[in-house]
């Protein structure tokens, strides 16, 4: 089997997991429930808790613990892109070729369903203490989510974006809201992995090194389609950053030397995942399909 058929095989099986956690549709309140499910079944490519797993297994764990976890956080992801289409914010009516939320249910329905995935995930990684396992590890694990989905992971780095909006951004700052706004998810994902497996506190602290220089590629990488690729190929509009005045890497350190900048920053990622003492080759191609996408 080659990389792209298994990882198909391995996003299809966590789709599997992730809705295997979502709420029945029920009760005089079943119209949020549609609204959340509608929100996290509408596509994606369920990175986060695909990433969770694959790190967990590098770190030898082989239990049940990890599937609570891998659905919160594809709650937490799906509920910031939620509330990133509202009016006040990018004011989005597609994602993916469906309708978003808000506008499929109403601005007040989509304010309320991402709420509610929010609170929804916290409930659900909470009930991987009922898994029987190391209490600790999950109460770690649970910490470091709830830290960077926060104002000092995701939520930060998205109100530094909307504060910076129509404005010049300096490259520090601009690290910073790559850092948090795409990375801080992404090392939520893999620390948790790694923590809920008995990984050191010295791994889990170079799992986190990892996945913030893997978010940092990724989102210059974006920057890089946004100039150079097709609407066919990217699968959404190009030069919207031009279009909406938005600094991007590109116009910091133009094409070239972005370019530049996302080799030797998935270079340091993927060095320093060889230097740990456990390795899973899925994982490691995974990170490169992301780091040098086309689309």
């Amino acid at each position: 089997m080659n990389f792209h058929e298994e990882l198909k095989e391995r996003t299809d099986w966590t789709q599997e997991v992730v809705a295997g956690f979502l709420p029945a549709e029920e009760g005089y309140q079943k119209n949020v429930m549609e609204a959340m499910n509608y929100s996290v079944l509408a596509g994606g490519k369920r990175l986060r808790p695909l990433l969770m797993y694959e790190t967990y297994r590098m770190f030898g764990g082989t239990g049940e613990v990890v599937k609570p976890f891998m659905a919160a956080v594809e709650m937490i992801h799906t509920y910031s892109l939620v509330h990133d289409d509202l009016p006040a914010m990018d004011n989005d009516e597609y994602r993916r070729g469906k309708l978003t939320t808000h506008a499929k249910y109403g601005h007040a329905m989509g304010v309320l369903a991402g709420d509610g995935l929010l609170n929804y995930a916290f409930e659900t990684a909470a009930s991987a203490f009922d898994c029987g396992e190391d209490t600790m590890r999950t109460a770690g694990a649970l910490r470091v989510l709830a830290k960077k989905a926060g104002i000092y992971g995701m939520i930060g780095g998205q109100a530094v974006d909307v504060q910076s909006s129509g404005g010049s951004v300096s490259r520090e700052k601009l690290d910073f809201i790559y850092k948090l706004k795409t990375g801080a998810l992404l090392e939520a994902s893999m620390m948790a992995g790694a923590i809920l497996a008995g990984a050191s506190e010295e791994e889990v602290r170079t799992v986190e090194q990892i996945a913030s220089d893997v978010g940092l590629a990724f989102q210059i990488r974006d920057d890089i389609l946004d100039v150079t690729s097709t609407l066919e190929m990217l699968g959404k509009p190009i030069r919207s950053d031009d279009r909406n005045e938005k600094t991007t890497y590109v116009t910091i350190r133009g094409l070239e030397q972005a370019s530049k900048d996302v080799e030797e920053i998935s270079g340091r990622a993927l060095s320093r995942l060889a230097s740990l003492s456990c390795e899973n080759e899925f994982l490691t191609e995974l990170i490169k399909s992301l780091i040098y996408r086309e689309k």
